[in-house]
């Protein structure tokens, strides 16, 4: 066990390891993410957002006119 440990400790082995953890871990996201068909329609729904924040604006701005 202390030959693993030794050998992950080392840098020229734990940072590919981490890399690879890392991209592992971000495609297992995307995947979950961009899965099923209820969660793509939410996220869709969500790109109009910052869109819904400005038409709020100008409708606040043409009130006080």
């Amino acid at each position: 066990m202390n030959e693993i440990l030794a050998w992950l400790g080392r840098p020229e082995h734990s940072k590919p390891l981490a890399l690879v953890l890392f991209f592992v871990i971000f495609v297992g996201i995307l995947v979950y993410v961009f899965t099923g068909k209820s969660r793509a329609r939410r996220l869709e729904s969500y790109k109009y957002i910052p869109f819904a924040d400005d038409e709020q604006d100008e409708k606040e701005t043409d009130n006080d006119r």
